[in-house]
């Protein structure tokens, strides 16, 4: 009795060790993307947009464009690009509280730049990332094996992303907002993804 006791002592402490090693490499790992790609200053570009330009990692293609959103494609997986030139012109500030329900959730705050990264899963076990940072945000939903290589290029994405703000300025001029039907508030989490996110899901593996 007293072997069988010892011997399940000794397998639950293997089990929660081991759990807990899987659930502390996983965090790192984005964390050290986030940290080390964000932390870099550099002034590369491949990609013009209107009023900002940004660094597309290789692999990584634009299948459509609107205004300032971007629909990019990469190994299967779609990210959703918003640009926000409005608050990042007026400089408009956001807050955020990190959660403890999701699968990952941070503010950051690097290099002058805020944002926040974070990840919930999905009822049809897809988990939708939203990655804020630096006035743009990309969405995309994603199985769990793929949250790493998409963090990775947002990163590279997001951290990359310049803004011409004379150009800017002519912009935002009254005519130009009249003519916008809809404004996007990249500010807000979403929590549950969107009916186009969970279309795209794997539609091109």
């Amino acid at each position: 009795m007293k072997n069988t006791i010892k011997i399940l002592l000794i397998l639950l402490s293997v089990f929660l060790l081991s759990g807990c090693t899987v659930v502390r490499i996983r965090t790192d790992k984005i964390d050290t993307i986030i940290n080390v790609i964000l932390s870099k200053d550099n002034d590369l570009y491949n990609t013009v947009g209107k009023g900002y330009k940004y660094y597309k990692p290789r692999g990584v293609t634009s299948i459509d464009v609107s205004e300032y959103n971007e629909k990019l494609y990469s190994k299967g997986q779609y990210y959703y690009l918003y640009v926000d030139i409005n608050n990042y012109y007026y400089k408009k500030e956001f807050t955020y509280t990190e959660k403890d329900d999701c699968y990952y959730s941070k503010y950051i705050d690097i290099n002058g730049k805020t944002g926040y990264l974070e990840i919930n899963k999905q009822e049809d076990g897809n988990y939708l990332i939203e990655f804020l940072y630096n006035y743009s945000k990309i969405e995309s939903l994603v199985e769990e094996k793929n949250i790493n290589d998409v963090v990775l290029n947002a990163s590279y994405i997001l951290s990359t992303i310049k803004y011409n703000s004379d150009v800017i300025k002519l912009m935002l001029n009254e005519d130009y907002f009249t003519n916008q039907e809809e404004k996007y508030d990249i500010f807000t989490p979403k929590v549950e993804s969107s009916d186009f996110l969970k279309y795209d899901v794997g539609s091109g593996e």
